[in-house]
C-alpha cells in the first residue's frame, strides 16, 4: 500500500500542487490589496476635495466627518506639515501624537512633501489603535486654483475587513491544499478510494456544520472584548432570573418525564400485551402528536382552556382561569411527548421472549406478580430510556413554551429573548449550553444503571406468541384509560379543525369560510417555501445518513467513534443550540449563509441526520456482510453494490429517513426561527404569529393545512413499506 515510489510520486505532486495553489492565491490577494489601495486613495481625495473653503471651518469639519464615515478617524493641519505656518486645524488627538512621534520623523516628511505636490502619501505600514489596524493616508487640500496644497488631511482607515480578507485566502488555500493532498492521497494509497472519498466527505460536512458551529458557539462565551474570559458564565449563573429558568425546565422536564412514561407504559402494554381490540387505530392516535406541528396541540388547548376557551369560558363560565404556566406546559408536553415513550415501550414489550412468563404463570403466579417479579423488571431499561427520551425532548422544547410559559420561566425560552430581544448572543449560547447539563447527567445515569444489570433472556429463537397478562378487569380498565385518553387527542385535534370555521373564537362562533382564504393567502409564500427546502433536504439527508450508516458498519478506519459521535451531536443538543451556532459560523466569510435557503436546508439534514443513521445502521446489523463481499468478488465495485445490493436491502429504512426529515423539516421551530429570513420564511413561524396576535382561525388553518401534509407523506411511506407478517406477534390469553 505504502511504497517508495508512490511516496515520492505523492510527495512531488503536492509540491507541484502547493507551487501553483501558492502563485495563485498570492496573485488574488496582491490584486486585491491593489485595488483596495486604489480605493482608499480615491476616496481620500473625494474627502479632501470636499473640506470647507475657510481654513478656520476646518476643525469643525473634521470632528463631523466620522459621523458620515463609519470605521475611519480624521485629523486636519492648516498648511503643509511641517513647513512654515502650518499649525493642527483639529480632529483626532490620536493621530497629531502618532504624527509626531520621533519613530515617525522620516515617513512623516516623506508624507509633507508629497502633500507640497499635492500627491496622497499611503502610509508604508498599518498602525495600531485600541486593538484595532489601520492604514494611515494624508491627502493634499488643495487651494481654489488647485496650484498648492492649503491644508492638509490625515486620514485613518479601518484595515480590519482587509486583514480578515488575507486571512481568508490563506486559510482557503491552506484548506484547499489539505482536501487535495487527502484526496490524492486516498486516490493513491487507498484500495477502496471510492469509500476514502466518502468518508473524507462525511468528515467535511460533520466537521463544518457540526463541530465548527459548537465551537463558535463555545468560543463565544468564553471572549470578552477580544480576550479569554468567564465573564459571560459568571454573569449566567449569578443571575437568579438565569438559575430559576434552569430549575423551570428541570421542573418540568421531570414531571413531563414522568406522566408521559406513564402513559406511554400504559399505552405500549395495552398494544403490546393484551387482546384488546382497535390496536391499529390506537397506535395511529397515538402518533398523532409526534408528526403534527409543534403548535398545534397548544393551539387547541388554548382554544379549548384558555381565557376564552370553549370549555373554560362558555361551558363552565370561568373568568380567571388561567392555562399558561407549568400545569398547561405539563399538559401539553405530555401530550406531545408520550407517543415517543409509546413507541420506545412498545418496541420492548414485544422484544421480550414470552417464555419466563409462561413459566411464572405455569407455576400458579398471578399475573400481578408475573408482570411485576418478570416483565416490568425486564422493561426497566426501555422505561428508563423512555424516561430519558422525553426529559431530553421537554429541556429542548422551545415551540410549547414559547406560548404557553407565560410567567413561568424555561431556559430555552430565556435563550431565545435574548437573541432576539435582547442581541445578545453570548448569553443566549450560554443558556442553550447549560441544558445541556440536566440532559448529560440524566444520559449518564442511565447508561451506568442499565451497564451494571443483566437483562438478557433472548439466547436462542425467540417465540413468536405473547402471553396476555391483563386480567378481565384490569384489561377493561386499561381499555377505559386508553379511549379516554385517545379521546381527548381526537377532541384537540377536532378542535384545530373547528378553529378553521369560526370567525373569532371565544367571542364570535359564526360559521365562515373567510379564514380558510385569508390564511392560505398571507400563508402561500411561507407554506411553498417550506415544502421547497423541506423537499431539498429529504433526499440529501436519506443518501447521506444511509452512506454514513455503510461507512460505520462496514468500514474501520482511524476516528471513526469521533466521527460517530459528531454525527449524533446534533439529536443530543437543544434546537436554539443549533440556530444559534449557526448563526456565529454562518454569518461571516467564508460561508456566508445567514439569510440564505441554504442555511435552512443544512439545518434541517445535520438535525435530522442521527435518526436516519440510526435506522440504518439498524438495518444493515441484519444484513450477511458476505452479500456484499460475494458482489466484490464477481468484481462490482462500491458504488455499485451499493446502489444494487445496499440500498434495496435497506429501502424500508431509507424511506423512513426520508420521511421523517420531511415530515420533521415541514413541523421544525427551535432551530429554524432565527434562521429564517423574509425570503425564506417558515410555515410554522407563521402560525406562531397568527397565535400571538389572537388569529386563532388563520393558524388553525395553516395547521390543519401542515397536519395534511404530512398525514399524506406518512400514508405514502405506509404504502412503500410494510412489515413482514412473518415478523408480526400475537398476543394469546393463558
Amino acid at each position: 500500500m505504502f511504497t517508495k515510489k508512490k511516496l515520492i510520486v505523492f510527495a512531488i505532486v503536492c509540491a507541484i500542487f502547493a507551487a501553483g495553489e501558492y502563485w495563485i492565491f498570492s496573485t488574488i490577494q496582491a490584486s486585491f490589496e491593489k485595488n483596495a489601495a486604489k480605493e482608499i486613495t480615491a476616496l481620500a481625495k473625494a474627502i479632501a476635495a470636499s473640506a470647507p473653503e475657510n481654513n478656520e471651518s476646518l476643525a469643525s469639519w473634521t470632528e463631523q466627518l466620522p459621523s458620515t464615515y463609519q470605521g475611519y478617524r480624521f485629523f486636519a493641519f492648516k498648511g503643509v506639515p511641517g513647513e512654515e505656518g502650518s499649525e493642527p486645524a483639529g480632529g483626532d488627538s490620536a493621530l497629531s501624537e502618532l504624527w509626531k512621534l520621533p519613530s515617525n520623523a522620516d515617513i512623516a516628511a516623506k508624507a509633507a512633501e508629497s502633500v507640497s505636490y499635492l500627491e496622497v502619501f499611503r502610509w508604508p505600514s498599518r498602525v495600531t489603535f485600541a486593538g484595532v489596524p489601520y492604514t494611515l493616508i494624508i491627502a493634499p487640500v488643495p487651494d481654489a486654483e488647485g496650484s498648492s496644497a492649503r491644508a492638509a488631511l490625515l486620514i485613518a482607515a479601518d484595515a480590519s475587513g482587509y486583514i480578515a480578507f488575507g486571512r481568508l485566502v490563506q486559510t482557503l488555500a491552506a484548506v484547499t491544499f489539505v482536501l487535495f493532498a487527502l484526496g490524492f492521497g486516498i486516490a493513491t494509497f487507498s484500495r477502496d478510494p471510492i469509500s476514502g472519498y466518502a468518508i473524507l466527505v462525511l468528515a467535511a460536512v460533520v466537521v463544518a456544520f457540526v463541530a465548527y458551529p459548537l465551537f463558535e458557539a463555545v468560543r463565544l462565551t468564553l471572549i470578552k472584548q477580544g480576550r479569554f474570559s468567564f465573564y459571560v458564565w459568571k454573569t449566567i449563573l449569578s443571575n437568579r432570573q438565569y438559575l430559576q429558568a434552569l430549575w423551570g425546565s428541570i421542573q418540568l422536564g421531570i414531571v413531563t418525564a414522568t406522566i408521559s412514561t406513564f402513559i406511554g407504559f400504559m399505552y405500549a402494554f395495552a398494544v403490546a400485551r393484551t387482546s384488546m381490540k382497535g390496536k391499529k387505530l390506537v397506535t395511529a392516535l397515538a402518533t398523532m402528536p409526534v408528526i403534527s406541528p409543534p403548535f398545534s396541540l397548544t393551539l387547541s388547548i388554548i382554544l379549548l382552556f384558555g381565557k376564552n376557551g370553549i370549555i373554560t369560558k362558555q361551558w363552565l363560565g370561568l373568568q380567571n382561569f388561567n392555562i399558561y404556566g407549568l400545569g398547561g406546559l405539563a399538559l401539553v408536553q405530555t401530550i406531545s411527548m408520550f407517543p415517543i415513550a409509546f413507541l420506545t415501550m412498545q418496541g420492548v414489550l414485544q422484544a421480550i421472549d414470552s417464555t419466563l412468563e409462561d413459566a411464572s404463570l405455569d407455576l400458579n403466579a398471578s399475573r400481578w406478580h408475573t408482570f411485576s417479579h418478570v416483565t416490568l423488571p425486564l422493561a426497566a431499561p426501555g422505561l428508563l430510556s423512555s424516561w430519558l427520551l422525553v426529559f431530553t425532548n421537554s429541556l429542548a422544547d422551545f415551540a410549547n413554551p414559547l406560548l404557553l410559559s407565560g410567567s413561568y420561566r424555561v431556559l430555552s425560552v430565556e435563550s431565545y429573548i435574548e437573541v432576539t430581544g435582547m442581541s445578545r448572543l453570548n448569553n443566549g449560547a450560554a443558556l442553550s449550553l447549560l441544558l445541556l447539563l440536566p440532559t448529560l447527567t440524566a444520559f449518564l445515569v442511565q447508561r451506568r444503571w442499565v451497564s451494571r444489570k443483566s437483562f438478557v433472556v433472548v439466547t436462542g429463537k425467540p417465540s413468536t406468541r405473547l402471553s396476555d397478562l391483563a386480567a378481565p378487569g384490569a384489561r377493561r380498565a386499561l381499555t377505559g384509560f386508553v379511549v379516554v385518553v385517545s379521546g381527548l387527542i381526537v377532541a384537540l385535534y377536532l378542535t384545530i379543525v373547528a378553529g378553521c370555521f369560526v370567525k373569532n373564537w371565544g367571542i364570535d362562533y359564526t360559521f365562515t369560510l373567510v379564514n380558510i382564504r385569508e390564511a392560505l393567502t398571507r400563508g402561500k409564500q411561507a407554506l411553498i417555501s417550506t415544502i421547497t427546502l423541506a423537499g431539498i433536504a429529504t433526499p440529501i439527508a436519506g443518501v447521506l445518513s444511509m452512506v454514513a450508516a455503510v461507512i460505520l458498519v462496514r468500514k474501520k478506519f482511524p476516528g471513526k467513534r469521533i466521527l460517530e459521535s459528531l454525527i449524533m451531536t446534533p439529536f443530543a443538543i437543544p434546537g436554539t443550540l443549533v440556530g444559534i451556532s449557526f448563526i456565529l459560523a454562518f454569518n461571516k466569510p467564508p460561508l456566508l449563509l445567514v439569510g440564505t435557503g441554504a442555511i435552512l436546508v443544512i439545518n434541517y439534514v445535520i438535525r435530522e441526520l442521527p435518526v436516519g443513521l440510526e435506522g440504518g445502521v439498524a438495518a444493515l446489523r441484519q444484513i450477511d456482510p458476505s452479500i456484499e463481499e460475494a458482489a466484490a468478488d464477481l468484481g462490482a465495485d462500491q458504488a455499485t453494490i451499493f446502489r444494487t445490493i445496499i440500498l434495496p436491502l435497506i429501502r424500508p429504512a431509507f424511506i423512513s429517513s426520508m420521511s421523517y426529515t420531511f415530515v420533521r423539516s415541514m413541523t421544525a421551530v427551535s432551530a429554524i426561527i432565527f434562521l429564517i429570513s423574509a425570503r425564506w420564511y417558515h410555515i410554522t413561524i407563521q402560525i406562531y404569529n397568527f397565535s400571538e396576535n389572537l388569529r386563532f382561525g388563520l393558524a388553525s388553518v395553516l395547521a390543519t393545512t401542515l397536519i395534511i401534509i404530512v398525514l399524506a407523506v406518512f400514508g405514502l411511506m405506509r404504502l412503500l413499506i410494510r412489515q413482514s407478517e412473518f415478523l408480526e406477534k400475537t398476543v394469546t390469553a393463558q
